[in-house]
């Protein structure tokens, strides 16, 4: 063989060698931290192998990283060892801190511009990116798991109380309690994630603010005023009631579940992402309806907020990361994959497309009630009372809301003062952040 073949075939040995070597080569790893425990975090890993499957070029990789408030603590941290994932999964109310985190935020838009991929903004429910938008209306992070508070009933315990239809006020809430009680239940309701259900959303249904600066949205320098007479007057009513076991407390996040699938309490009110536990647990007929209406507060009903988690994205990374960050938002967002996550969970399908998705599919029809949560974030357009908020520090502000609820519930203070006390606490945090934060 002559030197000229020699090189040729060497070249093409080489071309072959490089081509299965590109065409064989590893994934880039896209690592995904979440807080979805149990049954959801299997539906997590079948999203992110699904679309594994759909690509060769990346492979997202879901971790989880414990509660919400461990899974946002761990990957702060991690990025301050420049260690952090590309994608971590933070709850609504961790949006302030977030948005404070200097140079650790990829904004999703920007990121998807950046990448060269399409974006549709509009498909999106306003209710839901709402939360999660700059002044400019730019999107901040892909919005994933969203829910809202409903009211769980009974439907078996409603018929066996003599109860027609489930309430839609407070006072109807007293009274199907009462014969909830009367025929035999150890309590009338229950509820959940207390300060989102009974400050947060109680407030937003009752088009009340919670603090000042439009809750936040507006910039710092926020003075909260939940402590106003309506909720006062509420908890403390809800509290005379567990006298009678109208009401009874059972923990501050998800902890009173088995309370209402055991079929202890006829009512509860909580996430509507709880449909996908209820259906599986329950031995009995149920169903959702809307929040009461306290009349004393609202001749009508406003709309109910949002809580959940988006999905933030943090800098650090090779821009080439970037581009299968995108690809796999986008598809996170499809209506198939929206609409599933849905049906399976309780939580609302963030896009419009979704939800007719949803509904062509007859979804609603042989689940009635499933589409409450939407009708809620739906129901009017959003007030500055009603967008939701965006306080600094209000993971632990949440905590000192809850704990001071706890003292109204055991008797050791009054609504009045606890009220006043969880604003007065939670104005000393806003102060701490907006000094650690100033001209961020």
């Amino acid at each position: 063989m002559n030197l000229r073949k020699t090189i040729t075939a060497a070249a093409t040995i080489f071309a072959v060698t490089a081509g299965a070597t590109a065409a064989f080569a590893a994934p880039t790893e896209i690592q995904w931290w979440h807080a979805m425990g149990g049954t959801n975090g299997e539906r997590v890993n079948k999203i992110a192998s699904d679309f594994n499957a759909t690509q060769s070029e990346f492979k997202v990789k879901p971790v989880f990283k414990g509660n919400y408030t461990e899974t946002m603590t761990a990957a702060i941290a991690a990025f301050r060892a420049k260690q952090q994932p590309h994608i971590v999964q933070v709850f609504e109310v961790g949006t302030a801190t977030m948005m404070a985190a200097r140079g650790a935020v990829y904004p999703i838009e920007d990121l998807m511009k950046d990448s060269g991929l399409p974006f549709d903004k509009s498909i999106y429910l306003p209710a839901v990116i709402s939360y999660y938008q700059r002044p400019n209306g730019d999107l901040l992070s892909m919005p994933f798991n969203s829910s809202t508070p409903v009211l769980w009933y009974n439907k078996d315990a409603f018929k066996k109380a003599g109860i027609s239809s489930p309430p839609k006020t407070w006072d109807e809430m007293k009274s199907a309690s009462e014969k909830l009680v009367a025929a035999g239940y150890k309590c009338g309701f229950s509820f959940g994630w207390q300060s989102w259900v009974m400050v947060e959303n109680y407030s937003s249904w009752h088009n009340l603010a919670i603090g000042t600066q439009e809750n936040g949205f507006a910039g710092l320098g926020t003075e909260f005023t939940f402590n106003n007479d309506a909720v006062k007057k509420r908890l403390a009513t809800i509290a005379s009631w567990s006298k009678d076991n109208l009401f009874t407390y059972g923990g501050r996040r998800g902890d009173s579940l088995s309370m209402f699938t055991n079929a202890e309490c006829g009512m509860w009110m909580n996430s509507s992402a709880y449909y996908g536990s209820i259906k599986k647990q329950a031995k009995f007929d149920f169903g959702q309806t809307m929040l009461p209406l306290d009349t004393d507060a609202a001749s009508k009903p406003q709309n109910s907020i949002i809580g959940g988690a988006t999905l933030w994205v943090l800098k650090g990374h090779d821009q080439g990361d970037y581009k299968g960050v995108g690809q796999f938002m986008n598809y996170l967002s499809s209506p198939e994959v929206q609409a599933w996550w849905h049906q399976e969970t309780g939580y609302v399908p963030i896009t419009t497309p979704a939800y007719e998705l949803s509904k062509k599919q007859g979804f609603y029809g042989s689940n009635p009630g499933t589409d409450t949560a939407i009708k809620q974030l739906s129901l009017n357009t959003p007030t500055p009372n009603s967008r939701g908020l965006r306080f600094g520090s209000f993971v632990q502000i949440r905590d000192i809301i809850n704990e001071e609820m706890e003292a109204v519930w055991n008797g050791s203070k009054t609504a009045d003062r606890a009220l006043d006390d969880a604003a007065a606490r939670g104005n000393k945090l806003l102060r701490k952040f907006e000094k650690a934060n100033a001209g961020s």
